[in-house]
């Protein structure tokens, strides 16, 4: 029955005009948005009226959600899965938004070293197995506007989710095809064994080194922020992001340089 009833928000909600003012503000706020054809926005907002009405959404510390969160988030989330199955987010129950930086407690890796603390950290975001992602929206907007700088704190977390996909945060996502998951853990493995000795360049954020999980949630980042840079200095890594994702991002990006 409540299987039933998703469907159904999800076939309501598809049956809505996406808002005029949804568009202003994407195209506002999102470079990425300005960066998709009118295909791939058609594809965004189905995807994003369904991920709006299939999720719990709750604002933490004091943080008031509003229409803008939800659609700057979603609209994010969405652009990872957008040549993936709308299912590849079984694992994503609800959303946290928190006004800012966050402190937790608890074990955490930092770093290369992997030096180890239990102290009170500072986070911009968060992903849980079977709880929510968290995410501070001065940092999501940060990104949204800037993908040059190449952090994106939404694409990391719902980067970590698809790779929970399979049980596992291991830095390998849920692939059908078995050679293409070979081929991925080849070029992932080699990559990341190169950026803890030091060898893969300034591009990927050191963070990446920290364990196989996160390069895949940084390699995200990178694959989507700076395309035609990741596939100028890691060809092998990008065209295994390309093919997973579905995405050939870095000519996206080149034709949205051509029609400046």
């Amino acid at each position: 029955m409540i299987a039933l009833t998703r469907r159904a928000k999800r076939r309501r909600a598809l049956q809505e005009p996406f808002p005029d003012e949804w568009r202003h503000l994407l195209d506002e706020k999102v470079v990425h948005w300005r960066w998709l054809d009118g295909e791939e926005r058609s594809r965004l907002e189905d995807l994003v009226r369904m991920f709006l009405v299939d999720r719990k959404w709750e604002g933490t510390a004091g943080f008031v959600l509003t229409d803008e969160v939800r659609l700057l988030i979603s609209a994010m989330a969405c652009l990872l899965i957008l040549g993936l199955d709308y299912e590849a987010y079984h694992l994503v129950t609800w959303i946290e938004v928190q006004p800012t930086t966050m402190r937790r407690a608890g074990t955490y890796s930092m770093g290369v070293g992997r030096v180890v603390t239990d102290a009170r950290v500072e986070l911009i975001g968060q992903a849980s197995y079977a709880g929510p992602v968290t995410i501070a929206w001065d940092a999501a907007t940060e990104g949204a506007r800037h993908p040059e700088r190449g952090h994106n704190v939404v694409y990391h977390e719902f980067a970590h989710k698809l790779d929970m996909g399979d049980g596992v945060v291991d830095g390998t996502p849920v692939f059908a095809d078995a050679d293409a998951r070979q081929r991925w853990i080849d070029v992932c493995t080699s990559v990341y064994a190169s950026l803890r000795e030091g060898r893969a360049g300034e591009l990927l954020d050191p963070y990446a080194g920290v364990n196989p999980g996160e390069f895949f949630a940084v390699a995200t980042e990178t694959f989507f922020d700076q395309p035609i840079a990741l596939e100028a200095a890691h060809p092998d890594l990008y065209g295994v992001l390309r093919d997973f994702y579905r995405q050939d991002t870095a000519a996206r990006a080149r034709r949205a340089e051509g029609a400046r």
